[in-house]
């Protein structure tokens, strides 16, 4: 008898409706806005009425005025800066936890990853509270003569940013990477061992290599997050810290101006989609060259 004949009736209905589900929930709260936000960029708002009549004119105004694009692709170099830090810093101690044994490995990831329970505003407080002028950065820094001064170069600037951002975001790039590298088949470290392979070359000829898709995985989610961030652009980058995602945040909360914001908001979903795609496909490519 066939599995499928031995299911019962109530379990086939709820199977049928776990699987209805599975592809309505998406469908629902993914596709159905982004579609509302695309036909929504094509009208335009006259005196504060939104004109439904289809036009191109908010996507020439991107592409046209001088304001737009330089954020946008300043936005795009500070959120790829900001993966490459979580990158760089994530890496060794996503790598420090491997070496770890027993309940200590998951003991350590657990309080590693225990920021992301927090409020992410109370974060962000607590981060400008240490970047700010009498924080603990610029007193460590006046302290150890390195500053005569406190210095105003870590707060209310695309540099405070940029380290708030990577503070926040670290967590995210550590999980991917320690579980690429948790997966990693031991008896092929062995075998490296056993051939007479230094440390150095079993890491940068085996461990490395079988852990770049977990980093191409981290590099895009922390991209992903950081793009779409405006309330920490908006906490701490002051006047001269102005990112796309606070223009976008503008036009929806400020200006009132719904069809413009979601033009921005397609430019900004396509570049996200980009970047997630990107990183799969170096992910999928290095995982099966490997």
């Amino acid at each position: 008898m066939s599995a499928a004949a031995t299911i019962q009736p109530p379990e086939r209905r709820l199977s049928l409706l776990v699987t209805v589900l599975a592809f309505a929930l998406p469908v629902i709260f993914v596709l159905v806005p982004l579609a509302i936000f695309l036909v929504y960029s094509f009208f335009s708002v006259d005196q504060g009425t939104i004109v439904y009549a289809p036009t191109l004119g908010n996507y020439v105004r991107f592409f046209t005025d001088p304001i737009f694009l330089p954020v946008f692709w300043n936005t795009i170099v500070l959120c790829l800066s900001v993966a490459v830090i979580c990158i760089l810093l994530a890496y060794p101690a996503a790598y420090f936890l491997t070496t770890l044994r027993g309940r200590w490995r998951y003991a350590l990831l657990m309080l590693l990853l225990v920021p992301l329970l927090m409020s992410y505003v109370i974060k962000i407080y607590a981060i400008r509270s240490i970047l700010g002028l009498n924080g603990f950065l610029n007193k460590a820094l006046v302290a150890l003569g390195i500053l005569q001064q406190p210095s105003t170069l870590f707060v209310f600037n695309m540099n405070a940013i940029l380290l708030t951002l990577s503070l926040l975001l670290i967590p995210f790039a550590i999980l991917p990477i320690f579980l690429s590298l948790e997966r990693i088949p031991q008896t092929l470290l062995r075998a490296s061992d056993d051939l007479g392979a230094s440390g150095l070359q079993t890491f940068l000829r085996i461990t490395l290599p079988l852990s770049l898709p977990g980093v191409a995985s981290a590099a895009s989610f922390v991209f992903v997050l950081a793009i779409g961030d405006f309330l920490t652009p908006q906490m701490v980058g002051g006047i001269s810290g102005f990112t796309f995602g606070r223009i976008l945040y503008s036009q929806f909360g400020t200006a009132y101006n719904w069809p413009f914001g979601a033009a921005l908001s397609v430019a900004l979903a396509i570049v996200v989609i980009c970047a997630i795609l990107i990183g799969e496909r170096f992910g999928r490519s290095r995982g099966t060259s490997i």
